[in-house]
């Protein structure tokens, strides 16, 4: 079973910062893909931040010069640190992998290119 835990998450006014954090049962290092989403109430689940095997980071334009993803292979963990918050910026937040291993792939804002979800952690930003 591939179990991926999110913490960090809580309210925090605009202009305000958290870093979220995904703790892996599983080796993050082989790993194609790996990937942060979130979801707003009566909206579709959208990518927010992908990192590959390279450690080439991609973002979606909303986020850009504000969010950061990132690995720490020691600790087999993900983080997503999250500056200049918006209101818009609240939602469920979704840490991701892919089913690929090793392989060097595109890693898209697509939800049905990962395989394994943690449970959620919400983010939300006052203004």
């Amino acid at each position: 079973q591939v179990q991926l835990v999110e913490s960090g998450g809580g309210s925090v006014q605009a202009g305000g910062s958290v870093r979220l954090s995904c703790a892996a049962s599983v080796l993050i290092v082989s790993s194609s893909c790996m990937g942060w989403f979130r979801q707003a109430p009566g909206k579709e689940r959208e990518g927010v931040a992908t990192i590959d095997i390279v450690d080439i980071a991609r973002y979606v334009d909303s986020v850009k010069g504000r969010f950061t993803i990132s690995k720490d292979n020691a600790k087999n963990t993900l983080y997503l640190q999250m500056n200049s918050l918006r209101p818009e910026d609240t939602a469920t937040y979704y840490c991701a992998r892919s089913e690929r291993t090793w392989a060097r792939v595109s890693c898209e804002f697509d939800s049905a290119d990962f395989a394994y979800w943690g449970q959620g952690t919400q983010v939300t930003v006052s203004s």
